[in-house]
C-alpha cells in the first residue's frame, strides 16, 4: 500500500493573507478617543472600535481571523483579534478609549489585553452583559 502521507494545519495560527488584507483597508481617518465593544459568546468574539458619536471605525471577529469551529471560541483567538483592533487604532490615531464587555465567553478578558497590549490607554471598562429578568418558560416536567 505504501506509506500514507499526512498533511498538518498548522493549529491555532492567524491567517496572516486575512489579517494584513485587513490592515490595508483601515480608513486613514484621525480620531483620537473611542468606545472599544467586546462581544464574547461561547462560539466567538467580535470586537468593535467606534468614535465618540457611536459610529463604527474599525472591527474584526475570531472567524474573520481564520478560525473556525470550535478555536473561535477559544482565548487565543480573541487576543489575536484584539491585538488587530489594537493595530487598527494605531493606524487610525486613537490614544484611549472606553470599553464595553458583553457576553460571557471565554474571550472576554484576553480580548481586552490585547487591544490594551498595543499601547492604547483604557479610560472605563464597563460590563453591559443583557441579564434576564426571568426569561423563556421553562419546560415542562419529564414523564416517565
Amino acid at each position: 500500500m505504501g506509506k500514507k502521507r499526512i498533511i498538518r494545519k498548522s493549529g491555532g495560527s492567524v491567517d496572516q493573507g486575512l489579517k494584513s488584507r485587513s490592515l490595508s483597508r483601515v480608513a486613514k481617518k484621525n480620531i483620537v478617543s473611542g468606545t472599544l465593544h467586546v462581544h464574547a459568546t461561547y462560539n466567538n468574539t467580535k470586537v468593535l472600535l467606534a468614535d465618540k458619536e457611536g459610529n463604527t471605525v474599525a472591527w474584526s471577529s475570531s472567524g474573520a481571523l481564520g478560525f473556525s469551529g470550535a478555536k473561535k471560541g477559544t482565548p487565543f483567538a480573541a487576543a489575536k483579534v484584539g491585538e488587530l483592533v489594537g493595530d487598527k487604532a494605531n493606524i487610525i490615531g486613537v490614544k484611549e478609549v472606553d470599553v464595553v464587555i458583553r457576553g460571557v465567553g471565554a474571550g472576554r478578558e484576553s480580548a481586552l489585553r490585547g487591544f490594551a497590549g498595543k499601547g492604547i490607554d483604557i479610560v472605563k471598562i464597563s460590563d453591559d452583559t443583557p441579564v434576564p429578568h426571568n426569561g423563556p418558560r421553562p419546560p415542562k416536567p419529564r414523564r416517565i
